[in-house]
């Protein structure tokens, strides 16, 4: 394990980004961007064909509407961007994104959704030892995917696409929401973790001043979080407990070692 590998137990705050990171609904939304997108291309005659690469440069870890336009745009496709309470079957912006949410929440509710395993060991070790921990996601969906993983209890505060659209913050990768969840947790970026597996969203976290981002590897690339302002790589967030545990055993050693040079020296 590198021995750069932040300590999260002293970090000020920890704030994570949801999809890909806590929970696997990154591959809930990446079918349902595909589903919705293949079936726009082929309708428009849009070229080259929608793929995943177009998800991770186009619309991983941004609101949706800032997704659509986006992957549109580098198609050289400009069409009226309507407004949010847009039927899902409008040839909108906002109709698109609304399309694509109602086949994300007909996935999740049929299918639900479980945290990865070393995700959720991370938080609650970070929850037992009192770090504030929060949420923060372009996506409208966090609170309902953080109560269906069991999550939401572990997190004093989440700043997700709900509240980025109330209080006009810019999407990822603007500085907006993550400087927005310091502020709620009452912490300074500067010592504290925001933990990420989006470029959108390590580039946020690096322009509010974080003092480590966490870059999770789920298909994004390390290069390309790294590039985006990541400053150290993981496949999974497992390291980190694994890293806890392994530090304990070893104080627990030096402990016993000490002890027993105590037992055997000679009383003066």
């Amino acid at each position: 394990m590198p021995e750069a590998l932040p300590d999260p137990l002293r970090a000020e705050g920890v704030l994570f980004d949801l999809d890909g990171v806590l929970t696997p609904t990154a591959e809930v939304h990446m079918r349902a961007w595909k589903v919705v997108f293949d079936d726009v291309f082929e309708r428009w005659g849009i070229t080259p064909a929608y793929s995943d690469a177009d998800y991770f440069d186009y619309v991983d870890g941004k609101k949706r509407y800032d997704g659509v336009a986006s992957l549109l745009r580098s198609r050289n496709v400009e069409i009226p961007w309507g407004a949010v309470d847009d039927p899902p079957e409008a040839e909108t912006i906002c109709g698109i994104g609304n399309r694509k949410n109602a086949a994300f929440a007909e996935s999740l509710r049929g299918e639900g959704i479980a945290p990865f395993p070393g995700s959720l060991a991370l938080v609650e070790k970070l929850h037992a030892a009192g770090i504030p921990i929060g949420v923060v996601s372009s996506s409208k969906n966090a609170e309902e995917v953080l109560a269906a993983a069991g999550l939401r209890s572990f997190f004093r505060v989440v700043v997700d696409g709900v509240v980025a659209e109330r209080n006009n913050l810019a999407s990822k990768p603007a500085a907006d929401m993550f400087s927005a969840g310091a502020a709620a947790l009452g912490v300074d970026p500067a010592r504290s973790i925001a933990v990420e597996d989006a470029t959108s969203g390590a580039a946020s976290a690096a322009a509010a001043g974080f003092g480590v981002v966490v870059g999770v590897d789920r298909g994004t690339g390390a290069d390309a979080l790294r590039a985006a302002g990541a400053t150290v790589v993981v496949s999974d967030l497992d390291v980190f407990v694994d890293a806890a545990a392994d530090e304990g055993a070893r104080s627990d050693s030096d402990s016993a070692d000490q002890d027993t040079r105590s037992d055997n020296e000679d009383p003066a």
